[in-house]
């Protein structure tokens, strides 16, 4: 039975939108009739490229929205590093907000520099690692990375020693895997990591309130997408969102210690436990892979903390194991009793079974090593160097400052150590050392630069973090106004810098003009010079001590930080004093050289050209040195000595 046109227009009509039983019983048709038309004319085929244009539409809007959010400056730079007086760089302040999505400040690095350009005679030495690598509470002259550098810049004289820093306050192996790869790209000659007691709590932890989950291919995959704005706008949209069913009312509140802590109690052996340690050693083992295939030495380290000076702060039983209290109590009886084998065995299981993870369990310590035989990079044993030196040959309040971070002393025997790792494995400078090994050491603690006004800030931090959880119960807490009251200058300036209402470098400049208020030069020199090992690209702080030195007439002393000066940055100032110093030593060509290239500052200032024309008449160039005079002259005709040197410059040319 053929269909008729009406019927086939129905057919075709209706065809998506009812069964084809339900067709042909509206037509009064056979349904078979029905599907043997359905089937001599299906359905067009949707073009290819309308698919194409469904995936590609997506894909243009995110684009389009990545180059208008970065047209627009949207968000912060989370870039690595940050160009710094043009010829260097420097850790990026908010690189930090790629791991930080819920606390408003977050840490900074210590602020070393390096050479955008590697010169050729540097040794470069990039560390890694957290609070404890990065010389809390001491920071940032403190950290063991400054011994280094210090120990190094007296050994080697000759070497432009560069040994940065980019270690940062409750950060874990995510954050060093995520910033290795542009480390690698800077070309360190070594990389050192101290890491580890982090893990658990630290940014994107397994137990830390900035936590992504306990994947670690996902955290890492989206630390990956972080170079993207698009992806900042998307964390600050679902952050908003979240923030209007949380109370801020503790928000940012309490050290950042007390703030991480999402999951406080992770018992020991238990399911997150073990992931944190998965984690550690599935990022290092990435890490030590990176560092390897660039062929870049590296140094790990064991990780040290405070055993028998402080009780566990989580106890409770497990039902598998006993309260860490109860270890913690037998430990100290078997100290008591002389039983140090017994009592160290008893320390460390009471701190792996303290359910607040803020100390890493031995089996860290297990991985380090066995990382370290694996893939033959050498290893630090900074446990076992700590057990050494303390009394029973278990660590406690003689090395550290609360329950892992080490004392000045501490990270001061970090450093040595690590340097002695250098050595033995062949990574310091092939050049000989200026230095003999056996008197480096000594050089350096005698040179080690540190203030008065860092050891009081440190002294304050402690009071504050202990003043805080995990240390007392929110009841005991105390007002800061009773924890911290200042007796003097230097007090004052501390406490306005750990409560935040002073900058770090303010509070050492306001040091600084305070002692040359009160004509303490020594004091006011040494601060500035501390300024100066800090911000080595800054001119001011170069500028400020040559000035009152030179007004002292010590120009010996002066020297050395004009020529530092120059080498930062040429100008004017530094060009003219250098030049006058050379020219007074009978350096004249030397002289010649910083005293032409000031007139290229400037050229209108008498006192140079005066230099310039006896420097160019002690070098027999008369014709230059009686121009010179003349000009000087023409600018102040009655400048001191300047007729008698252009009448004395006329007769031996025989000009009248």
């Amino acid at each position: 039975m053929a269909l008729n046109n009406n019927q086939k227009n129905f057919i075709l009509k209706n065809r998506k939108k009812i069964s084809p039983k339900k067709i042909a019983a509206k037509l009064n048709l056979p349904v078979d009739e029905i599907n043997k038309f359905l089937e001599e004319n299906p359905l067009p085929k949707t073009p290819k490229i309308f698919y194409l244009f469904l995936i590609l539409i997506p894909i243009l809007f995110f684009v389009l929205l990545e180059i208008g959010l970065r047209v627009a400056d949207y968000g912060y730079d989370t870039t690595t590093w940050v160009t710094i007086r043009n010829d260097y760089l420097g850790l990026n302040p908010d690189v930090a907000r790629r791991y930080f999505y819920n606390i408003a400040s977050v840490p900074e690095s210590i602020q070393d520099v390096f050479h955008k350009n590697k010169p050729k005679n540097s040794f470069r030495v990039f560390v890694l690692g957290g609070s404890s690598a990065a010389g809390y509470p001491y920071m940032p002259f403190g950290s063991f990375s400054r011994y280094l550098r210090k120990r190094l810049e007296i050994a080697y004289p000759d070497k432009q020693i560069e040994v940065v820093n980019l270690s940062l306050t409750a950060v874990n192996s995510y954050t060093i895997r995520d910033l290795i790869p542009d480390a690698l790209e800077q070309k360190p000659d070594l990389i050192l990591i101290y890491a580890g007691h982090n893990e658990y709590y630290g940014a994107l932890g397994v137990g830390s309130l900035e936590s992504l989950g306990r994947s670690r291919t996902l955290v890492n995959f989206l630390l990956d997408l972080n170079q993207f704005k698009t992806i900042q706008l998307l964390r600050n949209v679902i952050q908003s969102g979240m923030k209007l069913f949380q109370s801020d009312e503790n928000a940012n509140k309490g050290t950042l210690m007390a703030r991480m802590a999402q999951k406080k109690s992770i018992p020991f052996d238990s399911d997150i436990f073990n992931d944190g340690l998965d984690q550690f050693e599935g990022n290092m083992r990435d890490v030590i892979e990176m560092i390897k295939e660039k062929n870049v030495p590296v140094i790990l380290s064991t990780l040290s903390s405070n055993l028998k000076g402080l009780a566990p702060f989580v106890s409770k039983s497990s039902g598998k194991f006993p309260p860490a209290k109860e270890v913690f109590t037998e430990a100290q009886k078997a100290y008591s009793a002389a039983d140090y084998e017994k009592a160290d065995s008893l320390y460390r299981f009471a701190k792996d079974l303290d359910m607040l993870r803020f100390r890493a369990p031995e089996k860290m310590n297990n991985i380090i090593r066995n990382l370290s035989k694996e893939y033959n990079a050498p290893l630090i044993n900074v446990d076992s160097l700590f057990a050494s030196v303390s009394g029973g040959g278990i660590p406690g309040n003689n090395l550290f400052v609360d329950h892992l971070h080490p004392t000045l002393r501490g990270y001061k025997l970090i450093g040595k150590l690590f340097y002695d790792g250098m050595l033995r494995n062949s990574f310091l400078p092939k050049e000989t050392p200026a230095i003999p090994f056996e008197r480096q050491d000594s050089l350096t603690l005698a040179g080690f630069v540190y203030s008065s006004l860092d050891s009081t800030i440190a002294n304050f931090k402690i009071r504050l973090l202990k003043n805080d959880w995990p240390f007392v119960t929110p009841a005991q807490k105390k007002p800061t106004s009773l924890i911290i009251q200042p007796k003097n200058f230097i007090d004052s300036l501390a406490f306005e810098f750990v409560t935040g209402k002073e900058q770090w470098e303010k509070a050492h400049r306001r040091l600084a003009a305070r002692y040359l208020r009160e004509r303490n030069y020594k004091e006011f020199i040494k601060i500035i010079e501390l300024l100066i090992y800090q911000y080595p690209t800054i001119p001011d702080y170069y500028n400020m001590i040559s000035n009152e030195l030179l007004k002292l007439g010590k120009y010996d002393e002066v020297y050395d930080f004009l020529k530092r000066r120059y080498k930062v940055n040429p100008d004017y100032f530094s060009t003219k004093w250098i030049g006058a110093i050379e020219l007074s030593r009978e350096h004249i060509k030397p002289a010649i050289k910083y005293l032409e290239e000031s007139l290229k500052f400037k050229q209108n200032d008498p006192q140079v050209l005066y230099n310039l024309s006896g420097a160019y008449a002690n070098n027999g160039e008369y014709k230059k040195a009686l121009n010179a005079i003349e000009s000087c002259l023409t600018l102040k005709p009655n400048y001191k000595g300047g007729k008698q040197l252009r009448n004395d410059l006329r007769r031996i040319l025989k000009i009248k």
